[in-house]
């Protein structure tokens, strides 16, 4: 009969050995190191999953940058306090935790608010652009105001950029700048223009934006991986369609679908100030009811799934790409139909 060594163990618990510094006949360096490997899997196995819930939990509730009904404020803000208080808001949102540069373990693998993160600040950078060239200036021959000038080189500093300079860094400045701006417009050293031109290069601006997410969201179902090219349609002098793959991984459907729902968030934030700013122009073209639908639609599209699914058309799970496409494409119609509007 075959005896049993019993001081031969499981090979299990002699794995689970190696964490133990209070274990026998080692020496003072081996619990040492011992005790780092287990603190290193006593934060593996707790403290990220804590990490986790608490990052998730920064992406921002939605917030109405307008200020208070008439007769309930003491003054109304000045040209444009209101516009620039709303980009300045959604960039100090950012900095409460910048995750796309991270590095390090946990929060390098939490792409989900990343791509949030990313989809808010494309929409800051459009509007920021504005600003710039259209927004702050009388004529397109007048001086660039450098403080805008300043936040906007600051935003279009590399999202995942961690040293020299961080991205959070640059983004703390460029938030800075903004506020700065903001003081010049209330002393009047600084100018704002609500015109229905600089409104109508606003919306040009965030309509390719969502135009660009809501493509991104097409793109993910599996049962249309191939699609004619259409970059020479109604181009007389080009042709040469060809079909093209497209091809979403189904790790990157998530991705796709967070990005488009932080430029959403942040889309909406500036269409309150939008509201607000342009309240007279929109008054004279019959067009405020028009764009507070885009507000309430914009407001559907904050939604988070426990799961994002990428179900098929006909099946019984959902797809929460073709949903949030869905209500964003009807977005990117009506302001298009705003712009039009204005155009007249």
């Amino acid at each position: 009969m075959k005896q049993v060594n019993p001081e031969k163990k499981p090979s299990r618990l002699r794995l689970l050995r190696i964490f133990n510094p209070l274990a026998k006949g080692i020496k003072r360096p081996s619990r040492l190191v011992r005790a780092l490997l287990l603190l290193a899997l006593l934060y593996s196995l707790a403290a990220v999953p804590i990490c986790l819930y608490n990052y998730y939990r920064t992406l921002p509730d939605l917030f109405d940058p307008r200020p208070a009904p008439a007769g309930q404020a003491a003054e109304q803000p000045k040209p444009g306090v209101v516009f620039t208080g709303a980009l300045i808001t959604l960039g100090d949102q950012l900095l409460v935790a910048w995750l796309p540069n991270d590095i390090i373990y946990p929060t390098v693998l939490m792409d989900n608010p990343q791509n949030f993160q990313l989809g808010q600040l494309e929409v800051i950078r459009d509007s920021v652009r504005v600003l710039r060239d259209k927004l702050s200036r009388q004529r397109t021959t007048d001086k660039i105001d450098p403080l805008v000038d300043r936040a906007f080189a600051e935003f279009n500093i590399k999202a995942d950029s961690w040293l020299f300079p961080s991205a959070e860094g640059s983004y703390r400045q460029a938030v800075g700048s903004l506020r700065a701006y903001q003081r010049n417009l209330v002393n009047g050293k600084s100018h704002f223009y609500p015109r229905s031109d600089n409104l109508i290069e606003l919306l040009d601006q965030l309509t390719s934006r969502l135009g660009g997410a809501n493509q991104r969201l097409g793109n993910a179902p599996r049962d249309w991986t191939f699609r004619l090219s259409q970059e020479t349609a109604g181009d007389r002098y080009s042709e040469g369609e060809k079909m093209t793959r497209v091809h979403v991984p189904w790790t990157e459907v998530d991705d796709h679908f967070y990005y488009a729902r932080g430029v959403a968030y942040a889309l909406r934030a500036v269409m309150l100030a939008v509201d607000w700013e342009f309240r007279e122009v929109l008054k004279i073209k019959r067009s405020r009811e028009l764009l507070q639908n885009i507000i309430a639609e914009l407001a559907l599209a904050n939604f988070e799934p426990l799961l994002v699914q990428n179900g098929s058309r006909d099946s019984i799970w959902a797809n929460h790409s073709l949903t949030l496409m869905a209500t964003l494409e009807s977005v990117r119609q009506k302001m298009l139909d705003l712009k039009q509007i204005l155009e007249r």
